[in-house]
């Protein structure tokens, strides 16, 4: 597995990045990580705009969804080779209403699925492409869904946006990169059911048994600095801040 952070900022893009979106390839399969604020242009950095096999929204606040209405314009209106054919869209309930309202001026109530085809997810494991993929619901106060992707005997896994749950140390067992936010900062912000910060990231990543732990969506007020140092207080593998532009090879 081929792993880009095409963007990593948490809550809105700072200037050195676009919110959550993250590339996973295999076998010449291409599925995207959720598709935030600023990450439609950022992504064609990585993969063409037609490119894509399926997407994964982890749950519909706009710093990890709002670029898909950009995207519905390129794919809807595409001029050259006409209208593409319904991409594999897998979300929380609800999606398509919610990408309808937010862009406001759809041609009809179901325009947006005629060029994503969009798949309820709910707690299970299930394929996409190449990929053996098990999602669970996690601590948040919309429905939102972290991701355990396998492929070729290596694991990657992916928060979403959580809180302390025991849902997440499963996805992230013994992976081989665990993709974790760590929105907070440890002894600032204490809001259960909301989000991490770096101390309870790395406890996650401890309790996991992970190889690596990647940490993301640090929103721009947040020192990720503090959070890396507070992550490795409590766990001893290799740990970063993510970052625009990364690539990882599993």
């Amino acid at each position: 597995m081929k792993l880009t952070v095409v963007g990593c900022s948490g809550s809105f893009p700072s200037a050195d990045s676009a919110c959550s979106s993250y590339l996973v390839e295999a076998d010449g399969f291409r599925l995207l990580l959720d598709l935030g604020n600023g990450a439609l242009g950022e992504l064609q950095r990585h993969c063409g705009l037609y490119d894509l096999d399926a997407i994964f929204l982890s749950h519909l606040h706009a710093d990890h969804c709002i670029d898909m209405c950009g995207y519905f314009v390129a794919r809807y209106y595409r001029y050259e080779g006409g209208r593409c054919d319904a991409l594999p869209v897998y979300a929380p309930e609800g999606a398509e209403q919610r990408l309808t309202t937010a862009y406001a001026d759809t041609p009809s109530a179901t325009s947006m699925s005629e060029v994503f085809a969009f798949h309820t997810l709910k707690s299970g494991s299930f394929d996409i492409g190449p990929f053996q993929v098990r999602t669970e619901r996690v601590s948040h106060p919309v429905e939102a869904y972290g991701i355990r992707i396998e492929h070729g005997g290596k694991v990657l896994a992916y928060s979403g946006d959580t809180g302390v749950c025991d849902a997440l140390d499963d996805l992230a067992a013994d992976a081989d990169l665990f993709l974790c936010e760590a929105s907070f900062t440890y002894g600032r912000e204490d809001i259960p059911e909301l989000h991490l910060n770096g101390r309870e990231a790395g406890a996650h990543a401890a309790r996991a048994g992970v190889k690596r732990l990647v940490m993301t969506h640090i929103p721009p007020w947040t020192d990720g600095q503090r959070n890396l140092a507070d992550a490795r207080a409590v766990y001893d593998g290799p740990a970063e801040l993510a970052r625009a532009g990364a690539v990882y090879e599993l």
